[in-house]
């Protein structure tokens, strides 16, 4: 019992440090790029998008280095199904809500050809320099895309809670203070999350790829959850949504592509198989339930549609939890 001990107790304070320190980088890059006079919308749209996604592209690389590329690609792929069954769902569940915003009509769609395009890329199971190269380049191409369609609707609905939930103001030398205390717990916190990942795993005989699915994919998803939460709550429901979609195609793009870049390998076929189904069923789902947009309607993702993706992240849950039993015995 005490070997799962300390393994336990780095996978928690890794955990909270990890979200902790992401919040203080958002704090320090949001403020240290507004000092330069960049525009707010790009502070919102870029960094403060970016920097919830931190946890899960910090533990990646760490995974990754480590050799441990089935944490990595688990952690991305598990990130956008616990944010859209898991965190999604209960936030529908709390809030019910109502989308206005024709940027996540259009980004919705978007996000489903993403993750199509990049199963297509990994149909080999390989997950090569060239192919973590490739998703890098769209995903710098989609934040161009975002930027210009921002700029270009301001009065966008999700435009305007972007602006209106920029971190506080704080002065320049505060802001490079937390922006490299920030850096610097990430890459630590990160260290220590992945040594007590792959210690559990190793206990209880599992792969990476299930610790990163599970155990990992929730913690690193915590961001999105208090900050999905927080929008809804404030009846900011564009940016509820906009925070999902946005992690979700930062994952796949960036997230994804840092273990091709880092180290090369192969993956298990299951991932193609059993998980990436399951991420675009989830996907196609929220698409439909939140795209229930007809013509001169708003979507709506009400307390129902928010169960139903609830009980499609518990049954995938159910489902990892049979395969491991049946490996087992």
């Amino acid at each position: 019992m005490f070997t799962l001990l300390l393994p336990a107790l780095a996978i928690i304070i890794g955990f909270v440090l990890l979200i902790w320190s992401a919040d203080k980088f958002v704090l320090g890059a949001s403020n240290t790029a507004r000092s330069f006079s960049i525009s707010p919308l790009i502070v919102g749209v870029v960094i403060v998008g970016l920097g919830t996604s931190a946890p899960e592209m910090l533990v990646s690389a760490m995974a990754a280095a480590d050799g441990n590329t089935g944490l990595s690609i688990g952690n991305a792929i598990g990130s956008n199904i616990t944010n859209i069954g898991l965190m999604l769902g209960i936030t529908a569940m709390l809030y019910p809500l109502q989308i206005h915003s024709k940027l996540l009509k259009r980004e919705m769609p978007v996000l489903l050809a993403i993750i199509t395009l990049s199963y297509f890329i990994l149909w080999d199971r390989e997950l090569s320099f060239a192919n973590g190269l490739l998703l890098l380049t769209l995903m710098f191409l989609m934040l161009a895309f975002t930027i210009w369609e921002a700029k270009n609707q301001p009065d966008d609905a999700l435009s305007q809670e972007i602006l209106e939930e920029l971190p506080e103001q704080v002065s320049k030398g505060e802001a490079i203070k937390w922006l490299l205390i920030g850096i610097f717990i990430l890459i630590a916190s990160s260290r220590i999350l992945v040594w007590g990942a792959v210690e559990i795993a190793e206990y209880f005989q599992v792969s990476d790829l299930i610790i990163g699915l599970t155990i990992v994919a929730i913690g690193t998803s915590l961001p999105e959850l208090a900050a999905t939460i927080t929008a809804a709550r404030k009846k900011e429901y564009d940016l509820a949504l906009g925070n999902i979609i946005g992690s979700n195609i930062f994952n796949i793009l960036g997230v994804m592509a840092l273990p091709g870049l880092i180290r090369p390998g192969t993956f298990d076929s299951v991932v193609l198989t059993r998980d990436y189904p399951v991420m675009l069923g989830l996907t196609i789902a929220l698409l439909i339930f939140s795209i229930a947009w007809r013509k001169g309607t708003t979507g709506v993702l009400a307390r129902v549609e928010g169960g139903l993706l609830l009980a499609a992240y518990i049954g995938y849950m159910f489902w990892l939890y049979t395969g491991l039993i049946d490996t087992v015995v």
